[in-house]
């Protein structure tokens, strides 16, 4: 049978439709209760971000369970109560003063959708005072637009209870790829679209255009300017004048945006009523320290403005960054934690910079001075990410510096990680000879570049998040502020170092932040080895070194000058079956990095979650290998559990031969450490499995 072109239409969009659950369950519920839960399905979100997509799919929904619907939409009615019933009459056919109400009375239930209800803005108070009310019992009536539910609305008593308000948001990852494979996109331009879309579905849609009109190329914003021009006339449909579009610009390079700061970087005087259009904008939100635009918007306007005028987008950054230099030298506390956000924040644009940095929950979190009460649960935390040999040092640090411990809390309180910076030069000999990382960067130190009377050497002993120790995360982030203020304001600072776990991960961004790698101040506790990066304050004073920093933010934000970019890891979705006989076979491997290349699991949510997509092989490997001993060694907190490690252990973290050898090395019968053996398989393998769907 032939179908109709609106019939062919109607089922791209169903192809094409995902996510979205909880929304469509919402109206999938009201439809199948005797009496409508609520009247009034308010649906709001800024342009391209699915609203009309979801509307249509209420419309298939309403159909498929034989509820009919009427679908007016605001762009092509007149702001006008006259001009909504017209539009109703000419729907159900009527005549033109018949009574709407009682023809809607007549036609059993039925579901009445408004579109583009922005447009509608002025009639606001009509439909909650008239038009609803006036609507027989058997109506459900769902709106969307861009702007939130009017206050009225929630200030009445009886709306209260008859209104659900829905804020629509990005597509989850997981969705913005299944669109994105629907729509035909290689597997390895997922990522570098998610990236740049954050799951808007306007943006993936277009993306998804451009691919299908020119196959074979490689996905960058800014050699897109097609993707990027249509995604700002949605955004912002009429922009009053070149002023009100720099402003935009400006909003979207910094943070958060002041009305100070607009009027710096514009160089006016007069910035008041364009920081009030800019608060008056769907895609633009207020929070405690300015004006921030939504993610995609800033991708957008960002990417046009670098694309279009590269030497404006170059004065704007200068301008933002001035004003933070200056703020800096003023500020103190949570004032400057927060300026040092901002001046970090401007480089965000750029390849290397970019997937080190979380550059959202960061700036929530509190910093506070070592308590004492809580020592044995910060050397816990060491014991638990770099062993028992680790802790017994961290202890001796907390006794002997303790002013130079800084703990990690959210807004609850709650101990998230900490951080010990150590005054190598206020350290006594012994005291730096006991550890074997202070011992070797005071060695680097004397053998190269000696301090001079008056000078000081820091050493970052201890870093760690207490849930994904030095992966990148909100902790990891407030680490890098605190760091950058210590180079910005410690008196006679001449040299720092900062030892890495896992030093590869960190080179390329290290060696952005002119961070010298040291080999010469390696060291290693417990088996474990640790790399260690530095800078000579002398060299490159601080001045010296925010400029430099400065060039670079500019020079890696453009696409032709940054570095070829890391082959990106595709996550892999393992079954509980497939996730144990990985973990299997990386405990057989676990000794042969070489072996270990090929195991899925270095494709699994358990490391890329950890390290990033961007991590190279020898990255994943060490954060597979790092993961699973670190796992195994929590059963050591148990003494029934403590036997299963030390089998695991002799078999695959520190072997000693056969299974034989090693039954007869744990002074154990062979059946019995066979026994303990598949225990600690079964227990370790549950525990990284907890990890692995649950993010631990």
């Amino acid at each position: 049978m032939t179908q109709s072109l609106a019939e062919r239409l109607k089922a791209a969009r169903q192809r094409q439709f995902v996510g979205r659950a909880s929304e469509i369950g919402l109206l999938q519920a009201a439809l199948t209760a005797e009496q409508w839960p609520f009247i009034l399905l308010y649906v709001f979100g800024p342009g391209g971000v699915g609203k009309t997509a979801l509307l249509n799919q209420y419309q298939h929904l309403c159909q498929t369970v034989g509820v009919s619907t009427l679908l007016l939409d605001g762009r092509n009615l007149e702001a006008t109560s006259e001009a909504v019933l017209g539009a109703l009459r000419f729907a159900l056919n009527l005549e033109p003063l018949a009574d709407v109400a009682q023809a809607l009375a007549e036609r059993g239930r039925q579901v009445l959708l408004f579109d583009t209800c922005e447009n509608l803005a002025s009639l606001d108070a009509w439909f909650r005072e008239t038009f609803l009310p006036s609507l027989p019992e058997n109506m459900l009536v769902i709106m969307a637009g861009r702007q939130p539910l009017e206050a009225a609305w929630r200030a009445d008593p009886g709306w209260q209870a008859l209104v659900r308000v829905v804020p629509l948001r990005n597509l989850h990852p997981e969705e913005s790829r299944a669109f994105l494979t629907e729509r035909g996109l290689p597997p390895d331009q997922l990522t570098p679209v998610l990236n740049f879309t954050h799951g808007h579905p306007l943006a993936l849609s277009l993306v998804a255009d451009v691919f299908q009109q020119r196959s074979g190329q490689q996905f960058q914003p800014e050699a897109s300017p097609d993707i990027v021009k249509t995604l700002i006339e949605r955004f912002v449909q009429k922009v009053p004048s070149p002023a009100h579009r720099a402003a935009l610009e400006a909003c979207s390079l910094v943070r958060v945006l002041t009305e100070s700061l607009l009027a710096t970087m514009l160089a006016t005087l007069d910035a008041h009523e364009l920081f009030e259009w800019l608060r008056g904008l769907s895609f633009i939100e207020a929070g405690p320290f300015g004006l921030f635009p939504h993610d995609l918007a800033r991708e957008a306007l960002a990417a046009d403005v670098r694309w279009r005028n590269p030497d404006w987008y170059a004065e704007l950054h200068r301008r933002a960054r001035t004003d933070y230099v200056t703020r800096l030298q003023r500020s103190s506390g949570l004032a400057q934690q927060l300026v040092l956000f901002d001046l970090i924040f401007l480089h965000r644009d750029n390849a290397i910079m970019r997937p080190f940095f979380e550059w959202q929950a960061s700036g929530t979190l509190a910093v506070e001075p070592f308590r004492p009460n809580e020592r044995e649960a910060i050397l816990a935390m060491v014991a638990q990410h770099e062993g028992e040999a680790s802790a017994q040092l961290a202890a001796l640090w907390l006794s002997r510096q303790p002013e130079n411990a800084l703990m990690f809390r959210d807004a609850t309180g709650k101990l998230l990680g900490f951080m010990h910076l150590i005054a190598l030069h206020a350290a006594s000999p012994e005291e730096r000879n006991s550890d074997p990382a202070t011992q070797a960067a005071w060695r680097y130190l004397q053998q190269t570049v000696p301090l001079r009377p008056g000078e000081a050497a820091t050493h970052f002993r201890f870093w760690m998040a207490h849930d994904t120790y030095q992966s990148v995360s909100a902790v990891q982030s407030l680490s890098t502020v605190i760091a950058v203020n210590h180079y910005l304001t410690t008196p006679g600072l001449a040299f720092h170092f900062l030892p890495c776990a896992n030093p590869e991960f960190y080179a390329g961004v290290f060696a952005y932040a002119d961070l010298a790698r040291l080999p010469e101040a390696d060291f290693e506790i417990g088996g474990r080895r640790y790399g260690v990066f530095g800078h000579d304050w002398r060299v490159t004073p601080p001045a010296a070194w925010l400029t430099l920093l400065a060039e670079r933010e500019i020079m890696y934000g453009a696409p032709e000058a940054a570095p070829s970019p890391k082959p990106t890891a595709s996550l892999i979705v393992l079954s509980e079956t497939d996730f144990t006989e990985a973990v299997r076979g990386a405990l057989q491997d676990y000794t042969q990095a070489g072996l270990l290349r090929a195991n899925p699991l270095l494709r699994s949510r358990l490391i890329l979650e950890r390290v990033g997509h961007q991590a190279d092989e020898a990255g994943r490997v060490a954060m597979l290998t790092a993961l699973i001993k670190d796992t195994a060694s929590t059963l050591l907190a148990s003494p029934r559990d403590a036997k299963l490690y030390r089998a695991l252990e002799a078999t695959y973290f520190k072997p000693v031969g056969t299974q034989e050898q090693v039954a007869e090395a744990l002074d154990l019968p062979f059946s019995t450490y066979r026994r303990h053996l598949k225990a600690g398989l079964t227990r370790l393998t549950e525990l990284l499995w907890q990890k692995e769907i649950g993010g631990g």
